[in-house]
């Protein structure tokens, strides 16, 4: 065997070695931030859900004849300025999910503004209709909280995988960036003064 070969053998393994290494590490944060973006699919069809059962909750309310016109009103432009407010699941940037947040925000303070005002109206606090609204909005705020919590683990697991040297060497080139996370609202440690038990 000739002399040259071996160097040539050796580099050539090693190249390979590098070359299925960065493939790897390609592969699996291209995997990782898939998982991501589909976790921020689920949190945007969770507040789908809930702006969809405001619609009908509104509905139901503006049966009720003397019910406060103002409160309807504030949920209805909430809801609609939310549903404006859009992310794009490839480049999210932390004004981008700020805002979003606080149209998000918006909603949920008009909506317990809604249910606290409706403790007025007896006939109102019976309707079948509302009460099955409201239990599915309760679900619904619940099923949000979920969706964030998975997003930002499934985030968390992207951006260590990015960050983590000799990982971190890659991921610029192939064009990797850290993803943000949902942080929770300014005031969110005060809890909300809001009474879903209408008995």
């Amino acid at each position: 065997m000739k002399k040259w070969l071996i160097p040539v053998i050796i580099i050539a393994v090693i190249v390979f070695a590098l070359y299925k290494w960065a493939v790897g590490i390609n592969n699996t944060a291209v995997n990782f931030e898939e998982n991501a973006k589909t976790s921020w699919a689920d949190v945007e069809s969770s507040y789908q859900r809930r702006n969809d059962l405001i619609g009908n909750l509104v509905k139901t309310v503006q049966g009720a004849a003397d019910f406060e016109r103002g409160t309807l009103t504030d949920v209805i432009e909430a809801r609609a300025k939310a549903t404006q407010v859009t992310v794009d699941p490839a480049n999210i940037s932390p004004e981008k999910l700020a805002e979003f947040q606080q149209a998000q925000s918006g909603v949920s303070s008009a909506l317990s503004r809604l249910l606290v005002t409706v403790e007025q109206y007896p006939d109102l606090k019976a309707n079948q209709n509302f009460l099955e609204l409201q239990s599915q909005l309760e679900g619904t705020e619940n099923r949000i909280n979920v969706a964030r919590d998975r997003y930002n683990e499934s985030v968390n697991v992207y951006n260590k995988h990015i960050k983590i040297f000799p990982n971190s060497l890659f991921a610029g080139m192939f064009g990797f960036e850290e993803m943000t996370r949902f942080a929770a609202e300014q005031g969110a440690e005060k809890a909300p003064e809001v009474d879903f038990d209408f008995k």
